[in-house]
C-alpha cells in the first residue's frame, strides 16, 4: 500500500498517518526526517543535500527525489508507505510518478482530507486562548496569523495536486471535519474498496466459515445417500466461499476441500450400497416366485 495524504495545516494528516501506520505496518515518509537521515549517514544524496542546506539553499526537488528514491529501497519501505511533506507541487508529483514507474511501482491512492478553513481558524483562536487563560506562552507557530499564512501557501502550491490526482483517478477524498475515529473508518472503507487494504471482516469470518463447512460435511457422511450428496454439495459451495478469503484461511481451506471430498466419497459409496441392496432384493423376489413355481 502506497499512499499520499493531502490536506491543508490543521487538517489531521499527521494523526491518520500514525494510524495507518500503526494498524497496516507501513512506514511515513518524512521528506524532512529522510533528508537528516541522509546527511547523517553520508550517503551521495544526503553530501549533496548538506552541502546545499549549509549555504542555505533549498534543496531541489531532484535531491529530493534521489532520497525517495533510496529510502523506499530500504526493507521496512516494502510492505507500503505514506509519503508525507511530498510532493507539494505538481512538479514534485510529476518526478514522483517517473521514479514509481522506473521501480515499477503504482501508487494507490491519494486522500484529500477536505476540512472548513474558517473552522480550523476558530479552533486555533480558541486554543490560543484557553493556553493564554492558563498563563502559558502561545507557540508562534499555532496563531491565527500563522495557519492564515500557510494556508494561503497551501492554496497557492498544493492545491493544484486535488486536480493533478483528480485527473488521473487517484484521488479519494475524506470529510476532514468528522471525528478522528469516523475519518479513521473512511479512510480504512475506501483502501478496502479500492483492494489497497485486504477486507479484515473475511479475515475474521473465515476461519469460522472454513470449520462450519467442515463440520457440515462431516455430518453429511453419516445421512443416507440423497441427503449425503445434497450436504456435500452444500459444503463444497461453502469451500468455495471460503477459498476467496485471504491467505489466513489456507488451512482451513483445506480442511472444508478434505471433509467435502470425503462426504462426496461416501454420497458414491451409500448410492452404490442402495443400488446393490436393490438389486439384491430383485433376486431374492425372483428366487422365491421360481421356488413357488415348482
Amino acid at each position: 500500500m502506497r499512499l499520499i495524504l493531502l490536506g491543508p495545516p490543521g487538517s489531521g494528516k499527521g494523526t491518520q498517518a500514525q494510524r495507518l501506520v500503526h494498524k497496516h505496518g507501513i512506514v511515513q515518509l518524512s521528506t524532512g526526517e529522510m533528508l537528516r537521515s541522509a546527511v547523517a549517514a553520508g550517503t551521495p544524496i544526503g553530501l549533496q543535500a548538506k552541502e546545499i542546506m549549509a549555504n542555505g539553499g533549498l534543496v531541489p526537488d531532484e535531491v529530493v527525489v534521489g532520497i525517495i528514491a533510496d529510502r523506499i529501497e530500504e526493507p521496512d519501505a516494502k510492505k507500503g508507505f505514506i509519503l508525507d511533506g511530498f510532493p507539494r507541487t505538481v512538479p514534485q508529483a510529476e518526478a514522483l510518478d517517473d521514479l514509481l514507474r522506473k521501480k515499477h511501482l503504482k501508487l494507490d491512492a491519494v486522500v484529500e482530507l477536505r476540512v472548513n478553513e474558517s473552522a480550523l481558524l476558530a479552533r486555533v483562536e480558541k486554543r490560543a486562548e484557553e493556553t493564554r487563560a492558563r498563563g502559558e506562552e502561545v507557540r508562534l507557530d499555532d496563531t491565527p496569523e500563522v495557519l492564515t499564512k500557510r494556508l494561503a501557501q497551501y492554496r497557492s502550491l498544493t492545491e493544484p495536486l486535488i486536480h493533478y490526482y483528480s485527473e488521473r483517478r487517484k484521488l479519494l477524498t475524506v470529510d476532514g471535519m468528522m471525528t478522528i475515529e469516523h475519518v479513521t473508518r473512511e479512510i480504512n472503507r475506501i483502501l478496502t474498496a479500492l483492494g489497497a487494504l485486504e477486507p479484515k471482516e473475511h479475515e475474521d469470518h473465515a476461519p469460522k466459515s472454513a470449520k462450519k463447512a467442515a463440520k457440515a460435511a462431516m455430518k453429511a457422511s453419516k445421512k443416507p445417500a440423497k441427503k449425503v450428496a445434497k450436504s456435500a454439495k452444500k459444503a463444497a459451495k461453502s469451500a468455495r466461499k471460503v477459498a476467496k478469503a485471504p491467505s489466513k484461511a489456507k488451512a482451513a481451506k483445506k480442511t472444508v476441500k478434505k471433509a467435502a471430498k470425503k462426504a462426496v466419497k461416501t454420497a458414491a459409496r451409500a448410492a452404490k450400497a442402495r443400488n446393490g441392496a436393490k438389486t439384491a432384493k430383485k433376486a431374492a423376489k425372483k428366487l422365491t416366485k421360481k421356488r413357488a413355481k415348482r
